[in-house]
């Protein structure tokens, strides 16, 4: 039987009359004695849930209930340190920063480096980094689209209200309009290839729903039973008439009028069918028709080549329908791509085949995150405050080799592979390149490396570590490419020269044991063990007028390591 994934009621009728009468609005926080006055005037049965309940302990007592066995211990405070600092700010933590969280004796210090960092312009960087790379998949760069993902987590916008200006960008508004690159990038053509509209179809699917349709174009999908031909060309038909713009200089959209409902059939049936726009599960939109010469609210403007605005806009209506907390598929699909970006695993996976027969691994627990960041106005910020205040989220990645857990039971930190972007603002801290990535460092338009040499770094590494364009990037995949890269790019080369300022310059000035305590916190962020210390003292007393090189080549092979490369 197929299953109803569209619109899916998050909420009871009492619940989205509270929210229904609360005052909206970006930023909008409510206090409990708002929120109960308001179940008071509404006189629900129900009582409102405090502002103030922590998802936290929620979150850990469902993945503590789900299995039984051995857990990693919490992480020490120099793994949970640069953990965070890389899932927030997207860089490792300066050795300064180290030493500071190290010494700090205040219990509350991991919750306050939290807040610290959600709070940090860095973030917004951060963010602006990861979802380019998940909704993008490198298949090219815009600064208009980059400033639009920037100035959304600045502002800490509702996630919700990001991908209603993602699939209904709007021209007018300089604010959001880069939006439109999500869109326009899919609509380019290729040689003689037509237009990808299928494959703009199957990217809507995957990436705000969860569910890969791919397969489902033709006939109903041979091997998920839930995915049907139906779902696939309802969604087809939202985006089918859409074109990019030929009037504007930046990413734009225009749509075509909708005359007529789409027609299909099964290469298996032959049996002719037809639909209008539907979201995957959900109902049926009726086609509007006007009177000639009504069917746009603009009209085209042959001499400008604009190609007007008609009245009834499929986009508007997917923008509508899709990202709202009625619409289950979109608000656990959320929740799931940002469990995954801060767990290293999705609660589903694969993260876009949510289906029947391949159940989440803690479903309670996907369902409890799906309606409390529908709850919390889909507040990303808050979100992952409460997944990193986890004890979960602040396991170790350490277990005794006598402990062997399932990957999916999250009794264990997942290691993860560092981006691109992580590993260039890694590399300029440990190596002293720069004392720390600053903000406006931390992304760059690799479009623009002529004249603007971080963008050139960014290039570089880009091609050396990224996946390539439509692959999504989960999985630590080293590649000869990349050893090559950091073994013999002139450009990783020169930061470890002995430089005033650099790392060598600054370790070659110490003794052998402060040198090796130093290049630890710089480079891995911890201090060395008591073994590893000696062995650098070792290695430097013995290096006489080579020390200098010695303590390069020390720091290179650091940087090369597998625990420099991941998140661990």
């Amino acid at each position: 039987m197929h299953q109803q994934t569209g619109n899916t009621m998050l909420f009871n009728p009492s619940q989205r009359r509270i929210r229904s009468a609360l005052p909206t609005g970006r930023g909008c926080r409510f206090s409990l004695t708002m929120i109960l006055s308001v179940c008071a005037a509404l006189g629900g049965p129900e009582s409102a849930a405090k502002a103030d309940d922590s998802l936290a302990p929620k979150i850990d007592a469902l993945i503590d209930a789900a299995h039984d066995g051995p857990a990693a211990p919490p992480a020490t405070d120099a793994e949970f340190l640069r953990r965070t600092c890389l899932d927030f700010a997207g860089r490792i933590p300066t050795a300064q920063e180290t030493r500071s969280f190290l010494a700090d004796e205040n219990p509350q210090k991991r919750t306050a480096l939290i807040d610290q960092l959600l709070n940090s312009p860095e973030f917004s960087h951060r963010m602006t980094d990861a979802m380019h790379v998940m909704l993008m998949e490198r298949m090219g760069d815009n600064e208009e689209w980059k400033a639009f993902l920037q100035n959304s987590f600045a502002q800490n916008r509702p996630w919700n209200e990001i991908v209603r200006d993602i699939l209904h960008p709007d021209a007018e508004n300089e604010q959001t309009r880069g939006s439109a690159f999500f869109l326009t990038k899919r609509l380019e053509k290729y040689g003689q290839n037509p237009v990808d509209l299928p494959g703009l179809t199957r990217d809507v699917g995957r990436l705000f729903l969860g569910v890969d349709l791919q397969c489902a174009q033709c006939h109903d999908h041979l091997f998920v039973d839930d995915y049907t031909q139906a779902d696939f060309q309802g969604l087809y038909t939202f985006i089918s008439h859409t074109a990019i713009r030929q009037d504007t200089d930046f990413p734009a959209i225009a749509e075509k009028l909708v005359t007529a409902k789409t027609e299909f059939m099964s290469v298996f049936t032959q049996e002719p069918q037809s639909t209008g726009p539907r979201l995957p599960g959900g109902e049926e939109v009726e086609l509007a028709t006007f009177a000639e010469g009504e069917e746009y609210l603009q009209p085209p403007d042959r001499n400008t080549n604009f190609p007007g605005i008609p009245r009834f806009s499929p986009l508007t209506i997917l923008s509508e329908q899709l990202p709202t907390a009625e619409n289950a598929a979109f608000c656990r699909n959320s929740v799931n791509r940002f469990w995954f970006l801060l767990m290293g695993r999705g609660l589903v996976e694969p993260l876009d085949l949510h289906h029947t027969e391949n159940p989440p691994s803690h479903p309670e627990l996907l369902d409890l995150l799906a309606h409390e960041f529908a709850a919390q106005n889909f507040d990303v910020k808050w979100l992952l405050g409460q997944l990193a205040r986890t004890k979960t989220y602040q396991r170790s990645s350490r277990l005794s080799d006598a402990d062997k857990v399932p990957l999916d039971n999250y009794r264990v930190a997942l290691e993860r592979p560092l981006s691109a972007e992580q590993l260039l603002a890694g590399m300029l801290i440990a190596t002293g390149r720069r004392s720390q990535a600053t903000a406006d460092e931390s992304t760059g338009d690799a479009s623009n490396e002529e004249n603007d040499p971080f963008a050139q770094e960014l290039k570089a590494f880009r091609e050396a570590f990224a996946a390539v364009p439509r692959e999504p990037e989960h999985e630590f995949a080293p590649s000869v490419k990349a050893a090559l890269f950091l073994l013999n790019d002139p450009l990783v080369l020169s930061w470890l020269e002995p430089k005033p300022g650099s790392t060598v310059a600054t370790a070659a000035a110490l003794d052998d044991a402060a040198a090796a305590e130093f290049i630890y916190l710089t480079v891995l962020s911890r201090n060395p063990t008591d073994e590893e210390k000696q062995e650098v003292v070792d290695l430097l007393s013995g290096s006489g007028d080579a020390r200098a090189d010695t303590i390069r080549h020390l720091v290179w092979a650091l940087l090369a390591s597998t625990e420099f490369c991941l998140n661990h």
